[in-house]
């Protein structure tokens, strides 16, 4: 078959840089925006921080020739301060109070328990398998690998020969060390660790590590007629052993790791405040930098164009300093768009969940969804998504994502579509208000919201229950 060349023409749809740049810019948040831009800044010299300041032009704004037939621009458009080179700082200023505070580490619980090891009587070879040990202990405290594979490790990557019951007699040592219950295999493991503990004759305590030792499974499934049963105990007795168990930590590691976590400032994107039944939305200062085009960069291009650049080093380092422009130009007005984006995008929620803002009531947020927004201003569903990703807004009610505000609708008895949220709440609140010895079950959940208006099934009270984190009803139950 022969090879042939033809010619066709077809439409294809493409984002040019700047467009990507923006996409990119949206997503991310006020906290997150300044890293940024300081990056941005690193990378292009052409790019600078601060206000531009009113100065006297390099002379009269001139056009030239093209410098050659590979450059053809305009020099005037480098040299010229048009506001759409730069941005200003609208709403409020960058305020030292809302700087990011500067993230500390601390000690991880594996760190404290090394150090806890030199307190211990071992020799180098019990040494090497504690560190071993501490260095598989998951973020909870809990060590999920056999015996017998840390024997191998210990084999293979050290030559240490050892068995299992050295490295078990190890375990245990390790297991005395604090936090308490670290080092369990299981959570029963560690339970009975915390409880073995707190042993000081009390009868309640002795109680509690009877049921963690005999009847964990009955315990865990909240069987407790099998356990009064069984222990010859009375109602008030196992309350207070149960009461005894919930005050044990089930991650011994994670609560040293909370203890020393660093944890992330939320710095809000906006701000709706409620004065006299009005809302008024300001933007976080921190959105609206003030950046402008370097006057060094310009004055370098007018030189280069002055010499018309002869060389080809010169249409070289021409070519270089109007890449560097063009890219500061770009930057600059993707933040003024991101800016008018974040803006348009957080007004028109505002204005769609106005009853919400006003009242704080989350039953007056209305069904809304991201197609909703995208109708209203005129924009890709794409492109709303991004705004409300990882973005804030601080009200007269609390600081909430913007993903808070999205929602599916549910229609009732009326006909009325309403937000889904607002059933959750009434599902919460029924929860919360329940009798504990006889917690409401999906079924009873279901009728209870068809006796006020909503068209709900059981299967579709157990999805909402589930996002909500609360447990079957078997699992609430309380004595």
């Amino acid at each position: 078959m022969a090879l042939k060349q033809f010619l066709s023409q077809k439409l294809e749809q493409r984002l040019s840089p700047q467009q990507i740049q923006l996409m990119k810019l949206l997503q991310v948040p006020t906290m997150e925006l300044d890293q940024r831009i300081k990056q941005e800044i690193e990378e292009n010299p052409a790019l600078e921080e601060g206000a531009e300041i009113e100065e006297e032009e390099f002379g009269d704004e001139q056009e030239t020739d093209d410098i050659s037939e590979d450059e053809d621009f305009d020099i005037a458009d480098y040299l010229s301060d048009d506001a759409d080179y730069k941005t200003q700082t609208s709403n409020k200023g960058k305020d030292d109070e809302e700087k990011v505070i500067p993230l500390s580490g601390d000690q991880t619980f594996q760190e404290r328990l090394s150090e806890q090891l030199y307190l211990l009587d071992f020799d180098k070879q019990k040494f090497m398998i504690a560190q071993t040990i501490i260095g598989n202990l998951d973020e909870s405290g809990y060590l999920n690998r056999e015996v017998d594979a840390i024997v191998d490790d210990l084999a293979f990557s050290a030559n240490l020969m050892t068995d299992e019951d050295e490295v078990e007699s190890v375990l245990l040592e390790i297991q005395e060390l604090d936090p308490a219950g670290i080092g369990a295999r299981d959570l029963q493991e560690c339970l009975l660790i915390q409880i073995k503990r707190k042993q000081d004759g009390d009868i309640t305590k002795y109680t509690a590590k009877k049921i963690l030792e005999e009847y964990f499974e009955e315990f865990t499934k909240k069987h407790y007629t099998k356990i009064l049963k069984k222990l010859e105990i009375s109602d008030e007795d196992l309350k207070d052993a149960i009461a005894e168990i919930v005050k044990l930590n089930p991650k011994p590691g994670g609560s040293s790791k909370e203890a020393a976590g660093n944890y992330q400032q939320i710095i809000p994107d906006f701000q709706i405040v409620e004065n006299e039944g009005r809302l008024q939305l300001t933007l976080n200062g921190r959105n609206a930098p003030a950046l402008k085009v370097s006057r060094d960069y310009k004055s370098m291009l007018q030189k280069y164009a002055e010499g018309a650049a002869s060389s080809k080093a010169d249409k070289e380092a021409m070519s270089f300093v109007k890449q560097k422009l063009d890219g500061a130009k770009w930057f600059i007005d993707a933040i003024k768009q991101r800016q008018n984006t974040l803006l348009l995008t957080m007004d028109a929620i505002m204005n769609y969940q106005k009853q919400y803002f006003l009242s704080g009531d989350e039953t007056n947020l209305r069904p809304m969804i991201l197609k909703d927004i995208a109708e209203e201003v005129n924009l890709d569903i794409s492109t709303i998504s991004r705004v409300a990703n990882s973005k804030y807004v601080q009200t007269d009610h609390g600081i909430f994502s913007l993903k808070f505000f999205f929602s599916e609708s549910l229609s009732t008895d009326s006909g009325e579509e309403v937000s889904t949220r607002e059933v959750k709440k009434i599902l919460s609140e029924a929860v919360e208000g329940e009798e504990k010895r006889k917690p409401l079950t999906d079924e009873k959940l279901a009728q209870l919201l068809k006796d006020k208006g909503y068209n709900i099934a059981r299967r579709t009270v157990a999805k909402y229950r589930e996002q909500l984190n609360i447990p079957v009803a078997r699992l609430r139950k309380e004595l």
